[in-house]
C-alpha cells in the first residue's frame, strides 16, 4: 500500500488549496483516511479525519476553514484548505489505518507554506 499527497505549495494569507492523497494497494477492512500536519519543531497534529462511514471530524483550528472529502472507494482523500493562515504552514501527511490490527500507511508528506 502506498499513499500519495499531491497539491501542496505556497500561497498567500486568506488564499485556498486543495490536497490529494491517492491510494494505491489494497487495505483490508479500511477504518479512516486522515490527515496530519507537522510544523517545524512542533509536534505532528490530527487535522482532519473521515471514516469508512463518511464521518469528519476536525482539529478546532481550522475547523470551518478546511473540508475533507473522499471518493466511495476510499481511494482517494480530498483536504480543501481555504481562508489559509500562516499558522498553517507545514508539512501535510495523509494516513490510513485498518479496522484490523496492523501498522497503519503513512504519505510522504506535501509542503504547505502560507505566507503573510
Amino acid at each position: 500500500v502506498q499513499l500519495q499527497a499531491f497539491g501542496g505549495g505556497l500561497v498567500q494569507a486568506g488564499g485556498s488549496l486543495k490536497l490529494s492523497c491517492a491510494r494505491s494497494g489494497t487495505i483490508f477492512m479500511i477504518k479512516a483516511m486522515n490527515w496530519y500536519r507537522q510544523a517545524p519543531g512542533k509536534q505532528r497534529e490530527l487535522v482532519a479525519g473521515i471514516d469508512r462511514d463518511g464521518i469528519t471530524n476536525y482539529v478546532d483550528s481550522v475547523r470551518g476553514r478546511f473540508t475533507i472529502s473522499r471518493d466511495n472507494a476510499m481511494k482517494t482523500v480530498y483536504l480543501q484548505m481555504n481562508s489559509l493562515k500562516s499558522g498553517d504552514t507545514a508539512v501535510y501527511y495523509c494516513f490510513a489505518n485498518s479496522i484490523v490490527t496492523g501498522p497503519p500507511y503513512w504519505g510522504q508528506g506535501t509542503q504547505v507554506t502560507v505566507s503573510s
